[in-house]
């Protein structure tokens, strides 16, 4: 049962950060192979590595980082993606994603599991990410709170 509100409780807070972002137009697509982890019951880190895919024309850029969460996190993961849809109302250009992001955060997993982080941030705090869909991952966790990721510039 818990599973099933961590999962409302995502997708309530993915259409509350839809319509925050309305004005801004989508840039392309990132999406960050998670590393494994244990919930530390007041918060876990993990490192990520990351894709960011433009849906115009320019080339792809890897990124790497961070993500922390806040709140409660009890139990151990193994590795995950994650994939958001990256919205901006400025002028993307090389490392633009590169900066600090904080959002809602909610995730559940018994063997299989699924979770979504909405997170804004990044140049100048004009970037949204939207989950495009649910991070895949393999543990025992349970996960809500606030999540804070850091993408540091591209790698060359």
């Amino acid at each position: 049962m818990w599973r099933h509100a961590v999962g409302v409780a995502a997708i309530i807070s993915a259409i509350a950060c839809g319509q925050s972002t309305a004005q801004q137009t989508r840039a392309g697509l990132l999406t960050c192979d998670v590393s494994a982890g244990i919930g530390l019951v007041l918060g876990s880190q993990k490192d990520v590595s990351c894709s960011f895919v433009p849906d115009r024309q320019g080339r792809r850029e890897d990124y790497d980082g961070s993500i922390t969460k806040f709140g409660l996190d009890l139990g151990i993961t193994g590795g995950g993606v994650m994939v958001w849809a990256v919205f901006t109302d400025t002028v993307a250009g090389p490392g633009f994603l590169a900066g600090n992001y904080v959002g809602a955060s909610g995730e559940a997993s018994v063997g299989a599991g699924l979770g979504a982080n909405i997170l804004m941030g990044g140049s100048r705090r004009t970037v949204g990410l939207q989950p495009v869909s649910v991070s895949g991952q393999i543990g025992l966790n349970l996960a809500f709170g606030v999540a804070a990721l850091r993408l540091g510039l591209p790698r060359r």
